[in-house]
């Protein structure tokens, strides 16, 4: 039996503009909105020009995370994650911010894929707002607030793709 000794790449975490060359035309990305309880998940369309919600999973432990993140991406053909970067108003990296980085290292470890940040100030904020004005109960908003937080950041990343995937 002979074995294919062609590796696969492996993956680190991403700038923006390096992360669009692995996007491959006919898949997809996938956003998250990480929280130390939930991650909120959001899929773009085939065109990557919008996003939608997908789905939030109550986060128990890496593994089970990690499971159902491989499951989406073989089930939905997707090539990239963006992950909400939280960084502080000014700009600099505090501890949230350092939590998502190493989330993402493990990820990587268990998911080989590209990942790359995305500036997420104030997203959940946003998001809040814009469902508040729904005629839906808090609890039912609360309950999608993570989900359509990962889609704002991934809206904000396909938004900066279609400025840029033509440029590489």
């Amino acid at each position: 039996m002979i074995q294919n000794n062609t590796l696969m790449p492996t993956y680190n975490l991403l700038e923006n503009l390096e992360f669009i060359k692995f996007i491959k035309k006919n898949n997809r990305i996938i956003g998250l909105d990480f929280g130390t309880k939930n991650i909120g998940i959001s899929i773009c369309n085939d065109e990557k020009n919008f996003a939608i919600p997908l789905s939030t999973i109550n986060f128990t432990s890496m593994r089970d995370l990690t499971l159902n993140l491989k499951k989406i991406i073989e089930e939905k053909n997707v090539s990239g994650i963006v992950v909400g970067n939280p960084v502080n108003m000014n700009g600099s990296i505090g501890p949230a911010a350092k939590k998502v980085k190493n989330f993402c290292l493990n990820v990587l470890e268990e998911i080989n894929i590209p990942i790359t940040l995305w500036d997420e100030r104030l997203s959940t904020e946003a998001v809040f707002k814009s469902i508040s004005e729904l005629n839906i109960s808090n609890s039912k908003k609360r309950k999608k607030i993570d989900e359509n937080a990962a889609s704002y950041i991934l809206q904000g990343f396909l938004d900066f793709f279609q400025k840029n995937k033509d440029k590489n």
